[in-house]
């Protein structure tokens, strides 16, 4: 099968301190002292994946496990501390809903505005508008301001875009919890017709159930590190064991 992402031994280290706390002047002082301390940590610990055509990757842990971070260094945001990232295909990413929209422009610049910032012309965007706004069923809001919307309109345009760009890997970070049930059940729908199309999907979301309904393989990280990745199915009944009793399986 064609690879379209792959991740090996991926690190991503933040070092924090107390300068952030104190003064120029104090943080001389504790240097010259030698009391001023530097802590490391790693958001992503070692972590190995791959993607191939047609797949559709869950990712699944708590809270501060490391999943967003990873998404960041998969879509080239962020730079890897180590390892090293290749990705064969156009990216569409929808990490942060509100990012790349303007509260002041309308709904219908606002989808202009997210298409140039993909890469596609005005005159693709004319061509696919109509499609974009029939699927978020938001036309009796396309001349409101982007700030008057709600959380669920904007992650509704912001997910018909995305999907409707056709991109070749599509990135999604919790956004199709987002909405009432028809519109979740239209976007996963959505998703399939993707992955039918040869495209890969990256899903992150604490729906245990939605992973097992669209993913072929899941990733499994806790606190930075890789607990397991493989099949959809006994990983997730390995995870849904784990937030019973805390406690992590071994792997071999």
């Amino acid at each position: 099968m064609e690879s379209i992402i792959e991740v090996k031994n991926v690190s991503v280290k933040y070092i924090t301190g107390d300068l952030r706390n104190i003064g120029f002047k104090e943080f001389v002082m504790k240097k010259l002292t030698r009391k001023y301390h530097v802590e490391e940590f790693y958001a992503v610990n070692d972590v190995s994946f791959t993607v191939e055509k047609g797949d559709m990757l869950g990712i699944i842990g708590t809270n501060g496990a490391g999943k967003s971070t990873l998404l960041k260094v998969v879509t080239q945001i962020m730079k890897p501390s180590k390892g090293s990232v290749k990705v064969n295909g156009k990216i569409a990413a929808l990490l942060e809903l509100a990012s790349g929209f303007d509260g002041e422009l309308n709904l219908k610049e606002n989808a202009y505005l997210r298409g140039a910032m993909l890469g596609y012309t005005r005159e693709f965007m004319d061509k696919k508008y109509p499609e974009i706004l029939e699927f978020s069923e938001l036309k009796e809001f396309e001349q409101r301001p982007f700030k008057q919307l709600s959380s669920g309109m904007k992650s509704r345009i912001a997910f018909a875009i995305a999907s409707m760009l056709e991109p070749e890997i599509l990135i999604l970070d919790e956004v199709l919890s987002v909405g009432d049930g028809a519109f979740r059940k239209k976007s996963e729908e959505k998703m399939r017709e993707i992955i039918k199309n040869g495209k890969a999907t990256i899903l992150v979301s604490h729906s245990l159930d939605q992973v097992r309904r669209m993913c072929n393989k899941v990733l499994w990280l806790d606190h930075g590190k890789q607990v397991a990745f493989g099949e959809t199915a006994p990983l997730c009944d390995a995870y849904a064991e784990f937030l019973q009793t805390k406690k992590l399986p071994e792997f071999h």
